[in-house]
């Protein structure tokens, strides 16, 4: 395997280099504040998402909890749920006065919930809509606004109707796309289905890069590793991979380097997990529960000796009230010095 270039061989500066090659995907219940302050131990340079926030719940909720974020997170996006462009303008206001790099609508999620409030992937039915909440969003705020959606719906998965879709939504001024790749069946199939049953259509994404060369062109849907990663930014401007980044997150330390061409060799578990630490010793001390925080570290071992230690460990002991650092340290004495200070494996480099 190659090394990754050192920054005076890149073509273009690593500052030009847009945070959309790598990225990870928005996920309802795992890519919270902790999660992604986690993440970004392993990769500084990787677009992070939050979970999708609901416009009702901007509005009415309570907005600390939902749009609060550290600024080590950046670069980061807020994802929106909603359809109703008034609304989701006012909240694309709310992600510029928070700081947030860019604001998503999420026209994907298959979810009963969701497609209820005739909102996430059911918005690939009526893109007009989709148009007029983007046209919205783009006069209410200076950040990008972006789209996440699917190949189609139902019986609407023809690839006329995808290319409608971008089509009406790029005339609203949209010029991100993140495409994931599956279509999804709004019933009949659970969320969790959704996201396995309809095949991977990695070809119809490449020909929507071909058609619509001037957009970004994100991919999303099946990527387990900055290897695959790779494979498609040889065509596409993008990956957002989704939950192998959650499941084996150490696939993220060797990001900065394959992917942007930073020198290094990327960080080890324990300095992963040490640079984590003091931000978990703040959160005990706002009363948050250990095992929030560090559920989001179970998969950093997978596949490696003293994983099963450091699952249970974290996962029997962090739960308790009281829990504090002192389960951290007993769960790393359990895993060996050698994985705990393996750098991540050389990845090929890949090509700006």
């Amino acid at each position: 395997m190659s090394a990754a270039p050192h920054p005076s061989q890149m073509s273009v500066s690593l500052s030009e280099l847009p945070p959309h090659r790598l990225s990870v995907a928005p996920m309802m219940d795992w890519t919270d504040r902790h999660c992604r302050v986690f993440h970004r131990t392993l990769t500084r340079r990787t677009l992070l998402y939050t979970e999708m926030v609901t416009t009702g719940a901007l509005l009415h909720g309570d907005r600390e909890r939902h749009l609060g974020f550290s600024p080590v997170e950046h670069p980061l996006a807020l994802q929106l749920g909603g359809n109703d462009p008034a609304a989701l303008a006012e909240c694309a206001r709310m992600a510029e006065a928070w700081g947030y790099d860019e604001v998503n609508l999420n026209c994907g999620c298959p979810s009963d919930r969701v497609s209820s409030g005739a909102f996430g992937a059911c918005l690939m039915g009526t893109p007009d809509v989709v148009a007029r909440a983007v046209e919205a969003m783009r006069k209410a705020t200076a950040l990008p606004v972006t789209v996440k959606h699917r190949i189609g719906i139902d019986d609407l998965d023809s690839y006329d109707h995808l290319t409608r879709f971008v089509r009406t939504v790029e005339a609203a001024g949209c010029q991100t796309f993140i495409v994931h790749a599956r279509k999804a069946w709004l019933s009949g199939l659970s969320p969790k289905e959704n996201r396995e049953i309809p095949p991977l259509r990695y070809d119809v994404v490449r020909q929507l890069k071909a058609d619509f060369a001037h957009l970004t062109i994100v991919l999303n849907g099946g990527v387990l590793d900055l290897a695959q990663a790779g494979e498609a930014l040889a065509w596409a401007d993008g990956v957002m991979i989704g939950r192998a980044a959650y499941q084996t997150p150490f696939i993220l330390a060797g990001a900065d380097a394959a992917v942007f061409g930073e020198a290094g060799s990327g960080v080890t578990r324990r300095e992963a997990i040490e640079a984590y630490l003091p931000y978990v010793a703040a959160q005990l001390g706002a009363r948050q529960p250990l095992n929030r925080m560090m559920k989001h570290t179970l998969g950093l071992f997978a596949g490696h000796p003293g994983a099963r230690h450091w699952k249970r460990t974290i996962s029997e002991q962090g739960h308790h009230e009281g829990a504090g650092l002192e389960v951290v340290r007993a769960a790393l004495d359990g895993v060996p010095a050698e994985v705990l200070d393996a750098r991540p494996e050389p990845a090929a480099a890949v090509p700006v």
